[in-house]
């Protein structure tokens, strides 16, 4: 596999600061509320689902454009869970949320939003290591 495109980010934790290499992205971190935080920053999870919704997106017109169909339309919203796992760490959960125009609701918004899975990279990075739910509106 020939890489593409590299992004790089430097963070300093939780609470505190996330950069990108070339200064676009620059966010104050802080945990959410619900963990003990403040909630006066953005936090991984949120970066996360931003990341994953814009990818899957993508990934779905892409998919679209090939099977001839009109996607344009579409909108994706990633939910991502944080739990505690058994090993006393934590994992991650996806529930991916696509509303597609009406046109393409019933089996042919069914298959392109499971081919647009097999096509997305954030859904192949985590096949098979978080659960991820795909959910067609």
């Amino acid at each position: 596999m020939s890489t593409l495109y590299t992004a790089i980010a430097t963070a300093s934790g939780r609470d505190g600061r996330a950069v990108s290499s070339d200064g676009l992205l620059d966010v104050t971190l802080a945990p959410p509320k619900e963990l003990g935080g403040t909630g006066r920053g953005t936090n991984p999870e949120q970066l996360f689902a931003a990341g994953y919704a814009a990818c899957f997106a993508s990934a779905l017109g892409l998919v679209a454009r090939r099977m001839k169909l009109d996607a344009s339309h579409a909108s994706v919203t990633a939910e991502v869970g944080l739990a505690q796992n058994d090993q006393g760490g934590f994992g991650l959960s996806v529930t991916l949320r696509v509303e597609l125009p009406d046109e393409l609701h019933g089996e042919a918004g069914r298959s392109l939003v499971e081919a647009a899975h097999q096509v997305c990279p954030y859904s192949n990075a985590t096949r098979g290591n978080i659960p991820v739910e795909l959910v067609v509106e």
